[in-house]
């Protein structure tokens, strides 16, 4: 919904709903009971922080009930409403009522730090672009067996800022 009056009619419903504005979820979004979801927003920290994994227990149509799969309250069940989301990087300002997950079958590297995972698979097409992110992508696992690396040319660049190790 675009909350200045005067810019309602410009913009129609079908285009609103093909924007996908970085930190907001898709609009159409379909879960099943067993999903892996991320939280998007904090919610009630520390159980319910950005980046929180959750497990889809029950669906109702303005509440998900899932189970907290990371951090202090794993194990967890919780309750996430719709809630009303503005988007910052688009040039005219909307509002959608919708859940603040998305999907978590992957995630970016900054997104898992903190985390522990049991598999990973880092995803190397595009190189890491800060010091230290190959890193945490990698000690997000316990073993190395459970590590899986995909590099074209099984080569990748890793940025090391050599003045911040002095």
């Amino acid at each position: 919904m675009v909350t200045e009056v005067d810019m309602v009619v410009q913009y129609p419903t079908e285009f609103l709903n093909s924007l996908e504005p970085s930190g907001m979820p898709p609009h159409d979004l379909r879960l099943k009971i067993g999903t892996s979801i991320m939280l998007l927003r904090n919610l009630d920290a520390p159980r319910l922080c950005n980046g929180s994994r959750l497990c889809v227990k029950t669906l109702i149509p303005h509440v998900i009930e899932a189970t907290i799969m990371t951090g202090c309250a794993k194990g967890e069940d919780v309750f996430i409403p719709k809630i009303p989301l503005v988007p910052s990087d688009v040039p005219f300002e909307f509002t959608r009522l919708q859940f603040p997950v998305r999907l978590a079958f992957a995630m970016s590297i900054n997104k898992a730090q903190g985390q522990s995972l049991k598999v990973i698979g880092v995803n190397l097409e595009t190189p890491c672009f800060s010091h230290g992110q190959l890193y945490v992508a990698c000690s997000r696992v316990g073993t190395g067996n459970n590590l899986y690396i995909y590099a074209p040319d099984g080569k990748t660049k890793n940025v090391v800022y050599e003045k911040v190790l002095q």
